[in-house]
């Protein structure tokens, strides 16, 4: 019993301090958009709230965003299983509304703790709202598992087992496009070969499957390719933990066939290549200004009102002035990087600025919607690993304010709401015995989830 009062102090207090804290700046209007900081969660402004966090690892690597949940991987943390402390795989969830800090998934596979090292070095999700994970996978591995996970149970599924073919080399950061389950449309799996020094590989890794169809190597049934064509044309490989990130098709067509893709690399700037392994787009003719600082890896692309934008990392931990932050810009005629034209650099005074022992992957999501008068806006996810995260809106009507829930929240029925009904809440799932007015989310139940609506409730007042 108390045991779980702690817990409950402990999640109260973690969602009390991530809901209340935002980057603190006012961004301008660009072309009529705007942009606002939901909330935020680093260390530059949370300081022990984050660093305390089990976030805040070098194992807890790359991060998603999904209909209103983020999913950090946690690869090797601590879990006391009978009287043995094992390393097991955890994805931490957050609600993407407010921060706060939901019920951890831990990871089984075969019914068995899921203890593979960096056994969830990558995590995403696929055009279908299915979560999947893989593991870093060293030079004498012949394939990189792909896993879909059960995200109520944390029950993990092989997808497929990437084959490398003769090209054995590590691989860290996956990226999918279509439908893993191959249900409902076709599927692309890429990655890319990574080294610990330069020059590194010039090897991709491709699995593709049409809808309902088999696994099969994705380069006209290979499962690799050697580039060939670079910039600058002097580069010769991908090395440290490059990042690819496959752009979607214009038709029905061709939306998830992944034909163009951006590949991000330790000591250049996202390129675009083509499904042959040529050049299409570079830095080569964009602003030098725009050029990202210090070897960065991420980016994703969105839209909004008929404009394109991409979002891509200005600098890691090491960048001049501040560190982890993100440019977003509106890409140029065409869907051009060289026309591009920059918006805004997030956050403005960064998410930390502390070595994450090598990474280099910086990680973005997107999901869209529609305001109330029926203008579209995104929500982006910015995170970096060991340094913080970050949730954005991007739309003509974007407010920082949270919506205000739809039941009152006076869990007491004293007329006020207050610390007393969160007490009132905690009380009714401790004893078991709950009434209505304990649902303050009104999703048919009483849980923590209401005690952080309770708490925001408050914190809005």
């Amino acid at each position: 019993m108390k045991k779980s009062v702690l817990l409950f102090i402990t999640l109260m207090a973690a969602a009390l301090n991530v809901a209340a804290i935002t980057d603190g700046q006012t961004y301008p209007a660009v072309n009529d958009i705007k942009i606002v900081n939901q909330w935020i969660f680093d260390r530059v402004h949370c300081g022990t709230d984050y660093t305390s966090n089990d976030i805040c690892n070098q194992r807890a690597r790359t991060a998603t965003m999904d209909q209103g949940i983020i999913y950090v991987a946690r690869s090797e943390e601590p879990v006391i299983v009978g009287s043995d402390t094992i390393a097991q795989s955890i994805i931490h969830r957050f609600n993407a509304a407010d921060g706060s800090e939901l019920e951890p998934l831990p990871l089984t596979l075969d019914g068995e703790p899921y203890v593979r090292f960096l056994g969830v070095a990558s995590i995403g999700k696929d055009s279908f709202h299915h979560i999947w994970v893989a593991p870093m996978t060293s030079n004498v591995q012949q394939y990189v598992p792909v896993y879909m996970v059960d995200t109520e149970t944390g029950e993990m599924t092989l997808i497929v087992e990437m084959d490398k073919g003769d090209a054995l080399q590590r691989t860290d950061y996956l990226d999918v496009m279509g439908d893993i389950t191959l249900e409902q449309a076709e599927c692309n799996i890429m990655t890319v070969a990574g080294s610990t020094a330069d020059p590194g590989f010039p090897t991709i890794y491709r699995m593709h499957a049409d809808q309902g169809g088999e696994w099969e190597g994705g380069f006209e049934g290979d499962p690799y390719m050697d580039i060939i064509n670079f910039y600058p044309e002097t580069k010769t490989g991908f090395s440290l933990a490059p990042v690819i990130k496959m752009i979607e098709g214009p038709d029905e067509e061709s939306r998830y066939s992944g034909e163009f893709f951006y590949i991000d690399c330790f000591d250049t700037a996202p390129v675009v290549y083509d499904y042959s392994g040529s050049v299409i787009d570079s830095f080569e003719d964009t602003d030098p200004e725009l050029w990202p600082q210090a070897t960065p890896n991420g980016c994703i692309e969105f839209k909004l009102e008929g404009r394109d934008f991409l979002v891509y990392v200005n600098a890691d931990m090491n960048g001049n002035g501040h560190g982890c932050q993100a440019n977003i810009c509106e890409l140029g005629e065409g869907q051009s990087l060289g026309g591009m034209t920059k918006y805004w650099k997030i956050p403005a005074d960064s998410l930390g600025k502390v070595n994450d022992s090598g990474l280099r992957v910086h990680c973005f999501a997107v999901e869209y919607g529609v305001d109330s008068e029926g203008y579209e806006e995104v929500t982006l996810l910015t995170f970096k690993a060991y340094n913080g995260m970050a949730v954005y809106k991007i739309g003509r009507n974007v407010s920082s304010e949270q919506p205000q829930p739809g039941v009152v929240g006076d869990v007491n029925g004293d007329g006020e709401v207050n610390i007393a009904d969160v007490n009132a809440v905690i009380d009714m799932i401790l004893s078991g015995k709950t009434v209505d007015s304990g649902d303050v989310n009104d999703d048919g139940e009483v849980n923590i989830a209401d005690v952080n609506t309770v708490i925001d409730l408050i914190l809005q007042s």
